[in-house]
């Protein structure tokens, strides 16, 4: 296997240019050859932007380079699995933007294909990288806490583009499965996941309390893991204060987190208040990127693979259909 992974980027908007595009770049033993986008003009500007020799109008003919070994996939949830699939399907390796699929059904043909071709598997659940979680992780094995009892999250983002600005896809029920549960609250299941494991069982509450959208402006997921603990999570695109929080209630003390973008954690217990700081990497996908990479080169799993993606998508189809919003 050769010591350098080349990759293609399927996808060249916002987060391909600010963090997508610099991490592929920039990783060590990693090298970006090829970007595809449907405007040839955009795709030819990135290209030239960030040393690409190559650039295409149509992915499939990225995914036809010989020169490609592993693909980023940075386009709508709607076309994650076709797209993935064929790039299996020709032997690249993928890894893929969140949520990975519209269903568990579509994460589940993505993961056989992968399978069937030998190749590796991401998803970019990038906050499974961040300090701040691990040192979580490390206090919760500890036992400081006692037992933990209940975590909530809150992650709110005032979102009301208009038609023609270059996200409005994401309030577009076929191009996004869903409305900020979909978008970002899926990075919050996968950070309740990681810390907690697997789920017992969920219900919601999916709304558009001011929108008139086809799919939610605000949405409160209720699980509760199969150890006993329960979690809230509520997101929004309705309200104009930004929250990004996590804490976490336990039987000994507390854990919290203002802005789990900026990895500051405040630690109660009995013994006294602690204040750390962990902040994230200045691109957050980088870790991502590395440990996609050094996977890849070495032949072990990734860090966050198909599995993890297909956990969430189930938890997300669970939260919808207790609302009654999706089939």
């Amino acid at each position: 296997m050769s010591k350098v992974l080349a990759w293609g980027l399927i996808g060249a908007g916002d987060i391909a240019r600010k963090r997508v595009a610099p991490a592929l770049r920039d990783a060590p033993a990693s090298t970006l050859v090829a970007v595809s986008r449907a405007r040839p003009e955009l795709a030819e500007e990135f290209a030239h932007a960030f040393g690409v020799p190559r650039w295409y109008s149509h992915w499939r003919d990225l995914i036809a380079d010989r020169d490609v070994g592993a693909v980023y996939i940075a386009t709508p949830v709607r076309v994650h699995a076709e797209q993935a699939i064929a790039a299996a399907d020709a032997g690249k390796h993928v890894l893929c933007e969140k949520p990975m699929a519209m269903t568990v059904a579509e994460c589940d043909r993505i993961i056989a294909a992968c399978r069937a071709n030998r190749v590796a598997l991401g998803v970019a659940y990038y906050r499974r990288f961040y300090p701040a979680i691990a040192r979580i992780k490390e206090i919760l094995a500890s036992g400081d806490l006692g037992e933990p009892v209940l975590a909530q999250i809150d992650a709110f983002e005032f979102f009301n583009p208009q038609p023609d600005h270059p996200r409005a896809w994401l309030i577009t029920k076929n191009e996004a499965g869903g409305g900020p549960m979909m978008d970002f609250g899926c990075h919050r299941l996968e950070v309740l996941l990681n810390l907690f494991g697997p789920v017992r069982r969920v219900t919601s509450l999916v709304s558009n309390v001011v929108f008139t959208r086809e799919v939610e402006d605000t949405a409160v997921a209720l699980l509760q893991f199969e150890r006993g603990t329960c979690a809230t999570v509520s997101v929004t695109h309705a309200v104009q204060e930004p929250r990004d929080t996590l804490s976490i209630f336990g039987t000994r003390g507390s854990i919290h987190v203002n802005a789990l973008n900026k990895g500051d954690v405040r630690v109660t217990t009995g013994s006294g208040e602690n204040r750390e700081s962990h902040p994230p990497a200045a691109n957050i996908h980088q870790p991502l990127v590395e440990d996609f990479v050094e996977a890849v080169l070495t032949g072990r799993e990734p860090a966050v693979g198909g599995g993890v993606g297909r956990a969430v998508a189930h938890i997300e189809e669970q939260i919808y259909a207790c609302a009654h919003l999706r089939s």
